[in-house]
């Protein structure tokens, strides 16, 4: 079965997702994964979605037309076989979290070091929390540690970033639950 990312993005408002998951529930479509959320005040939304008849792009026709002429930004993407499936990842999870006065470059710092050191990020969100006088920048990354690499490890090495940026940088292993 043929795979697609669907992605929308526009200004926010209610009725997104509703609106989104009704016309894929009206095309029978499958949605094997989802994630969406807020950006400044655009709601961002990407979805893996499979439906047996449907082959590529140009088998949903017109379908999305009604999210473009509400004010939405919808893009196709076909994927290549296996694209659906999480990617088999070993190593400890974490949660690391940064905390600190607003500034250029925390993330591409942070990530560069996580990078620098084979560490895969699979989830990060920023947000400006704090008042506009003082804001406070908080990132949340959720990120997969290699073979050999320990949260203690990787705290000393977060050390001279953490003094140069003047952040507080904090990691924790996050244990997997069974259900």
């Amino acid at each position: 079965m043929q795979h697609f990312a669907l992605t929308i993005i526009g200004r926010d408002r209610p009725g997104i997702v509703s609106q989104v998951t009704e016309i894929l529930f009206r095309l029978g479509c499958n949605i094997a994964d989802s994630s969406c959320s807020i950006l400044g005040g655009q709601f961002a939304m990407i979805l893996i979605i499979s439906h047996p008849a449907y082959t590529g792009r140009e088998s949903f026709g017109a379908a999305f037309a009604p999210l473009e002429e509400s004010g939405l930004s919808v893009f196709l993407r076909t994927l290549k076989p296996g694209g659906e499936r999480h990617p088999q990842m070993t190593g400890e999870l974490c949660l690391i979290s940064v905390y600190g006065s607003d500034q250029p470059g925390i993330v591409y710092q942070v990530a560069k070091e996580l990078g620098d050191r084979q560490v895969n990020i699979t989830d990060l969100n920023t947000k400006l929390v704090g008042s506009e006088e003082r804001p406070v920048y908080v990132m949340m990354l959720e990120a997969v540690l290699p073979q050999g690499v320990e949260v203690d490890d990787l705290s000393l090495v977060m050390q001279q970033l953490r003094d140069r940026l003047k952040v507080d940088i904090s990691i924790r292993s996050i244990t997997p639950v069974e259900f």
